[in-house]
């Protein structure tokens, strides 16, 4: 970046965000304008991006990654966080979401990818967790893996997403500003028939004489172009970019789907705080990203699977997964320390706000990308969003 430029405004390569461009959004972001204003959250990517032309199974083109969001950083894998979760629409998959709904908490890696790669970033957070955390995996994991279809850029078949890109995510996690756009788990997504993938964005809240963070980072491949409005603007509907991803042949062709009916394509939502929230409280945040996704024009379709998860990471210490190791005494309680419900509406706000934000992002730093077959997406032109912001104004 120059000094011109910060990391609100831009991506560390320079690149303009959504506010770079002149869209205005409701709130007050952090330092970053990120996921990783939280304190100690930490977020890494690995990007397997690799050849051109006809799909050869196995072989590529490959278009596709990993992202790996740690809410207390390495150091703190295995402190509980206080977490809920939401299923806008369930054509998706976001794995121990049953234990964390049971025991309202999670303290393993996340990881963010392909659809058909869950089992392989499943079993390289197993496989690091073990190397660095012998003493947590000699009891029990259940990662945490969200995933999104890349098929229409990315040989999703061909198993080009190994257990060991997972523990590269993780150990190149950091904290500060962060890359965008086609990165990561997003490498090979599309939102809105424009080139999605990974964005994020943060809100500040005040409450009793303290200030915390709210952030989001999403994995966005949803949605149809004539759905799209960024600030209000009608961007899909308006916009003469190609939009070769659109129609409903996508299961049709030579037995492999080619493309996505629109509106499909899934959302992973990941809320992180710094705030004290009860499991509860968390689940509810969760249920506010779906009001986010709407603000950026999305009615939800039946093939897209769209998940949150939410978790604080306030009162480390607070909460226990291990097992008992003895009869329980009269010192043997935990206590949380919480936002009241009654205050908590300025966080579900933020939620709502960093959700629009961050899709916005996803689609402003981008580049067009072609994949295996020929196929194309189109990065959403800026010039249109620097237009429409014109005509708005004047």
């Amino acid at each position: 970046m120059t000094a011109s430029t910060s990391p609100g405004t831009h991506s560390p390569d320079g690149r303009p965000r959504a506010r770079g461009l002149g869209l205005d959004f409701d709130g007050t972001p952090g330092r970053f304008n990120a996921i990783t204003d939280v304190p100690g959250l930490e977020v890494g990517y690995r990007t397997l991006i690799a050849g051109d032309g006809p799909l050869v199974d196995g072989k590529g083109p490959v278009r596709t990654g990993v992202t790996a969001i740690l809410p207390r950083g390495r150091p703190g894998v295995g402190v509980p966080c206080a977490a809920g979760t939401y299923s806008f629409n369930g054509n998706g998959e976001l794995t121990g979401r049953a234990w964390i709904d049971e025991a309202g908490m999670l303290a393993m890696p996340i990881a963010l990818t392909s659809s058909h790669a869950v089992g392989a970033c499943h079993q390289g957070i197993d496989q690091w967790v073990h190397r660095h955390r012998p003493d947590l995996s000699a009891r029990w994991m259940l990662p945490v893996v969200g995933e999104t279809w890349d098929g229409y850029l990315n040989d999703i078949n061909g198993g080009h997403v190994q257990p060991a890109d997972a523990g590269m995510a993780i150990d190149a996690a950091t904290s500060g500003p962060i890359e965008e756009g086609s990165v990561g788990g997003g490498t090979g997504m599309n939102c809105y028939a424009f080139k999605g993938g990974s964005g994020t964005a943060s809100r500040t809240i005040a409450h009793g004489g303290e200030r915390y963070t709210v952030g989001v980072f999403i994995q966005a491949n949803f949605g149809s172009r004539r759905e799209l409005r960024l600030a209000g603007m009608p961007l899909g509907r308006d916009s003469c970019a190609p939009n070769p991803m659109e129609g409903t042949d996508w299961l049709v062709q030579d037995g492999r789907p080619h493309r996505a009916p629109g509106g499909a394509g899934s959302a992973i939502i990941v809320i992180a705080t710094d705030a004290p929230l009860l499991p509860g409280q968390c689940a509810a945040l969760a249920r506010r990203a779906p009001l986010g996704l709407a603000r950026t024009g999305t009615a939800g379709s039946h093939f897209s699977g769209d998940i949150a998860l939410a978790f604080s990471t306030a009162n480390p210490g607070s909460l226990t997964s291990s097992i008992p190791a003895h009869r329980a005494t009269r010192d043997d309680y935990e206590s949380l320390a919480f936002i009241p419900w009654g205050y908590i509406d300025p966080f579900y706000t933020a939620v709502v706000e960093a959700v629009e934000e961050a899709v916005a992002n996803a689609l402003v730093v981008n580049q067009d990308m072609t994949g295996r077959d020929g196929h194309f997406s189109p990065a959403l032109p800026h010039e249109e969003i620097v237009a429409a912001l014109g005509r708005r104004a004047g």
